[in-house]
């Protein structure tokens, strides 16, 4: 038999080709029962948009206007958006925690001049009154409205969203034709 010499180098060189042969055919073997599994796309891991309503913030707010805010916003969340209130605005007058729906327009009133209020008699009130920004006292003022059907007005509007125009105002039990007919020109949308 030839005596064969092998030089240092050519040994580590024959180690290293015969460790990458056996970890090659170790992860070929390990692999060879499982079932490929394409990774997940993309748009699974990532989570969806919330859903966004539209409202419109009117009164006195710093910038007006239409706005889109995340489904189960509440109105302090709309008055934020627009800008926030100014410094005139009544936000006593304002339910900040009630939940938006979508279309639903969002008055914030000023607070009113005491020299307007000075003149007028607590009985009557000193101009229409405004069914969307309305409070229970204000239209439990109202001729021949009670609380009960004041209530009956701030839970229409909750439920239903803003007054449109005065004839609404027929769709609330406990207010007909001849009520109605009584309120028309104290009263505003």
């Amino acid at each position: 038999m030839p005596d064969v010499q092998l030089s240092r180098r050519a040994l580590v060189l024959g180690a290293l080709a015969l460790a990458l042969a056996l970890t090659l055919a170790s992860r070929l073997l390990r692999d060879a029962g499982t079932a490929y599994e394409a990774p997940a796309p993309a748009t699974a891991t990532t989570r969806a948009a919330p859903a966004l309503v539209v409202v419109d913030v009117v009164g006195a707010v710093r910038r007006a206007g239409l706005y889109r805010i995340p489904q189960g916003s509440r109105i302090a969340d709309a008055v934020a958006r627009a800008g926030g209130a100014t410094k005139e605005a009544d936000l006593a007058l304002v339910n900040l925690a009630a939940p938006v729906a979508d279309g639903t327009q969002i008055a914030v009133p000023a607070h009113v001049s005491p020299s307007g209020a000075a003149g007028t008699s607590p009985t009557a009130p000193a101009g229409p009154v405004h069914l969307n920004t309305a409070t229970l006292e204000d239209l439990d003022a109202l001729p021949g409205v009670g609380p009960v059907t004041a209530q009956k007005i701030l839970d229409f509007r909750q439920q239903h969203g803003a007054f449109a125009n005065v004839d609404e105002l027929d769709a609330i039990p406990g207010i007909g034709p001849a009520r109605l007919d009584q309120l028309r020109d104290l009263v505003a949308p």
